[in-house]
């Protein structure tokens, strides 16, 4: 027997298998993607790879033919489908199969399991009681001080026995062989959570949540797998609904898992899931330790787990009859991955409930332009909730223009009617959020004189001011001090653009002394259960106003919150990227989605420098609909995405002559490629950030209506460059349908 092995190094000229022999010793001990030693090259030094395919033929002469040395230790086998999966993205996505291979790998090496061990008393009273005369008689006081301990609690952990009696191993092996007490071991399950399920409690659904759920049900059970869009106003059941189409796909003795932005990962939500499925839900989080997530792991393959709750890495788990994957609030950008292969769990969530012969359940209250449009063309099922749970009304909305403010003497960053409204929640003891998209102080410095902006040396952005007075770069790390005299004309009308999440908590402290404020951005929540921390006190009503960036709006429900102020709605609005429209109008629906989840009707303040733009009218309206008519036509116009598609290659190197060069030859080989000419060609140019870490950076982007069109061109690129010497010193990724700019 013969394996093909992909060999364990990222470069384009080695993305090929490899054939090897199979030793006799390792025969039926290896399985497609099972990680092995093989020599490689012609010093026949030992690398790591792992097997994609068997074959019992070869191409080469069978002498020539390497054998496989073995099997790697500690290693974590790759499901066959998940192999296939890997393919699938590099096809799609770019970059080399081992890449792939890696991002598919839920779990990179073994962790040695965490044991507990326990001390438990054997004899009843009575002959306990005996054995401990005997003690005291001999004079045996550790043995003595240990019976007695366990009389008092017959079963203990052996730590807490050994540091509170004071007693050595040797005391507790001699009475375990006198069969006084057993020293028993139990694994520990690291990241687990003993939860008991509540099955008795009923569950009622709305008109729109029974038509959704028996929609999908009728099309499961006639095996018709599809992607259906749960499209629902916030506080519509969205969760629930969720909910019961797991219950029914885990009762056939299938699996599901649930995709959910690590910022709107949250214990209110997990515990809605551990309340109807009780300790066979897992969850994975980026927090999480490595031995944490591998014995979660080992639960998934001992089948203890049904259900899986994580981020975009949680697609990935290795269940053996995935039914049901769910991609909560779909439009996330986090669900786009920042390294290579950049694929978006969106569409490789479909990829592999193909190969799995599953069903995918995306939900939304703002669903991204992709999503819908995709139902429009009849790709997708939609499922549409029009009315929030239990009969809520949704907020009402006020659009406060801040130019009128500040023409009326207001120059504070929170408006008149936002004051206002603030006492009010105060008096009568409710709760407000404000929030911004922005964090803490790292606002840009530039002059008023003669608007020089301080930006980094190395990577061509500005440096940010940090409460402290230095200046740091938050894409390499270069800092400096703080400045009072401009570099540029010697002016001192230097300072910083400070409109933070912390310099928003301070305004809100002034102006309302007496209210209790928590502030919740990437500064508050580094440390592990920060997040829940300040969730879990504003929930108790330990604060009155919680001031934060967009993790705040993402999936909390607090029945207290009758307030939501948005302040600088626009501050995103006009960025350079063709989806900040789209961006603007989901942080705003889902913001104002926060308001009056309880039985009170809440209020919003959008506070705006823009009110006329479709973005800020459709989303005080919460009209989604109309929001998707007007940009899906900007989109037409512009041939962007979904209605077209991009492909970005960005190109990084250190010499900037160089990287030029080798741009050009690349557009020239795509412009010559493009033999019927379908492509758009854009650039190369400078991308927004055109220097990081003193690495220089060009962009390419290709526009084309059909994927397929995009997904050649990209092999045919790979193909050039593999094939000349002079890419050898420049890195080159691809994007399809980025979700952002570079």
């Amino acid at each position: 027997m013969y394996a093909d092995v992909i060999i364990d190094i990222t470069h384009e000229k080695l993305d090929r298998v490899f054939q090897y022999s199979i030793p006799s010793g390792l025969e039926g001990a290896l399985s497609v993607g099972a990680e092995v030693i093989v020599p490689f090259g012609r010093g026949n030094r030992e690398i790591s790879g792992y097997v994609v395919e068997f074959s019992k033929k070869t191409e080469y002469p069978p002498e020539k033919i390497k054998p496989i040395l073995k099997k790697a230790e500690k290693s974590i086998a790759i499901e066959s489908k998940l192999v296939a999966l890997a393919a699938w993205m590099k096809e799609q996505y770019g970059g080399t199969m081992i890449q792939a291979l890696k991002t598919v790998l839920p779990i990179k090496r073994k962790e040695a399991s965490r044991v507990k061990r326990k001390v438990r008393l054997l004899l009843d009273l009575k002959e306990a009681e005996a054995k401990l005369k005997l003690y005291m008689d001999k004079n045996q006081k550790a043995r003595a001080r240990l019976l007695a301990g366990l009389m008092d609690q017959p079963e203990q952990d052996y730590e807490l026995v050994t540091k509170k009696l004071n007693v050595t191993l040797a005391v507790i092996r001699s009475l375990e062989e006198q069969g006084v007490l057993a020293l028993e071991s139990e694994e520990m399950m690291r990241g687990s959570v003993r939860y008991r399920k509540h099955d008795d409690e009923p569950v009622y659904f709305n008109e729109g949540q029974e038509r959704a759920i028996s929609r999908f049900w009728e099309d499961y059970r006639r095996e018709m797998y599809g992607t259906y869009l749960v499209y629902g106003i916030t506080g519509s059941g969205k969760t629930e609904v969720y909910i019961e189409m797991i219950r029914r796909v885990v009762g056939q003795g299938r699996q599901a898992i649930v995709l959910i932005p690590e910022i709107a990962l949250t214990y209110q939500t997990v515990m809605r899931f551990y309340a109807r499925f009780g300790d066979r839900v897992s969850i994975l989080n980026s927090r999480m330790s490595a031995g944490e997530r591998y014995d979660q792991m080992e639960r998934v393959k001992r089948g203890e787990v049904d259900v899986m709750i994580g981020p975009r890495s949680a697609l990935f788990t290795p269940f053996k009859s995935l039914g049901l994957i769910v991609v909560d609030e779909e439009h996330e950008s986090t669900y786009k991955s920042g390294q290579v292969p950049r694929y978006h769990a969106r569409e490789t969530a479909a990829a592999r409930a193909r190969l799995e012969g599953a069903s995918v359940v995306l939900g939304s209250a703002t669903p991204s332009l992709e999503a819908f449009y995709r139902c429009r063309m009849g790709e997708y099922t939609l499922l549409t909730l029009t009315s929030r749970a239990a009969g809520r009304e949704l907020a009402q909305v006020y659009t406060v223009d801040m130019r009128e403010e500040l023409k009326q003497g207001n120059r504070s960053i929170i408006s008149d009617r936002l004051k206002e409204l603030i006492w009010q929640r105060l008096k009568m003891g409710q709760q407000t959020m404000l929030f911004l998209n922005r964090r803490g102080y790292a606002g840009f410095v530039s002059c008023r004189s003669c608007g020089y902006v301080v930006k980094c040396p190395h990577c061509d952005v500005s440096l940010s001011a940090h409460k402290d007075g230095r200046l740091v770069c938050h894409y390499c790390g270069y800092e400096e001090g703080a400045k009072d005299v401009c570099p540029s004309c010697g002016s001192n009308c230097i300072g910083g653009f400070r409109a933070g999440t912390q310099q928003i908590e301070d305004i809100v402290k002034r102006e309302f002394p007496r209210a209790g404020v928590l502030r919740m951005d990437m500064d508050t929540t580094k440390k592990k259960d920060s997040h829940e921390k300040i969730l879990s006190a504003f929930s108790n009503g330990e604060a009155d106003i919680l001031v934060g960036t967009q993790m705040i709006v993402k999936g909390h429900d607090f029945p207290n919150v009758t307030l939501v102020g948005i302040l600088a709605a626009d501050m995103s609005l006009y960025s350079n990227d063709y989806r900040s429209g789209e961006r603007t109008f989901e942080l705003l629906v889902q913001a104002a989605g926060r308001a009056g989840r309880g039985k009170l009707r809440g209020e919003v303040v959008i506070q705006t420098y823009s009110p006329e733009h479709y973005s800020i009218r459709m989303a005080a309206k919460q009209d989604y609909e109309g929001f998707y008519e007007e940009e899906i036509r900007y989109r037409e116009l512009m041939g962007y995405p979904p209605v077209s598609n991009l492909l970005a290659v960005l190109m990084t190197g250190m010499e900037e002559e160089h990287l030029e060069l080798a741009a050009g030859y690349l557009k020239s080989f795509a412009v010559r490629a493009d033999r019927e000419k379908r492509l758009q060609i854009i650039g190369p140019a400078s991308p927004y950030v055109s220097k990081v870490n003193d690495e220089h950076r060009r962009i390419l982007y290709l526009k084309c209506g059909e994927k397929e069109s995009l997904i050649e061109i990209k092999d045919l690129l790979e193909q050039y460059i593999e094939m000349n010497r002079g890419f050898d010193r420049i890195k080159i990724q691809f994007d399809l349908n980025p979700m952002g700019v570079f």
